[in-house]
């Protein structure tokens, strides 16, 4: 018996349409299922990552405040495979997102960088 993989990685945002829009338009995830609970005010939006993998997007009420970025207990980044750290870089900074300078991995040798979410969650692009 083992693990088989990551099936989805789960995040509430305080701004439902801008993170939408973030993650459909800028980051171009495809929406699997997007839907409205009414019972608890609320959007789930289920995107797809080429690998098949899943980004699930809540929205909530006055849902608190991140403790600290990025070394508060619990989930640290996300990380997104990418061909091109420089390319995605380049892309995202030519649409108003800060990103951070490109580093190399001392243990990997790969290239990543850091930039954020429109709720401030750190996301990383890593060299695939």
């Amino acid at each position: 018996m083992q693990l088989l993989g990551v099936h989805h990685v789960a995040i509430i945002v305080s701004d439902y349409l801008k993170s939408k829009a973030f993650y459909t338009e800028l980051l171009k995830l495809p929406v699997i299922a997007e839907t409205y609970r009414e019972s608890r005010g609320s959007y789930k939006l289920d995107l797809l990552l080429p690998d098949g993998s899943q980004l699930e997007v809540f929205s909530f009420p006055n849902p608190p405040a991140r403790v600290s970025r990025p070394e508060a207990c619990g989930l640290r980044h996300l990380a997104f495979r990418v061909a091109s750290v420089e390319e995605w870089k380049e892309y995202l900074e030519q649409n108003g997102v800060s990103v951070e300078p490109v580093r190399v991995d001392e243990l990997t040798g790969r290239q990543f960088t850091f930039f954020a979410d429109p709720d401030g969650l750190p996301l990383e692009l890593y060299q695939g």
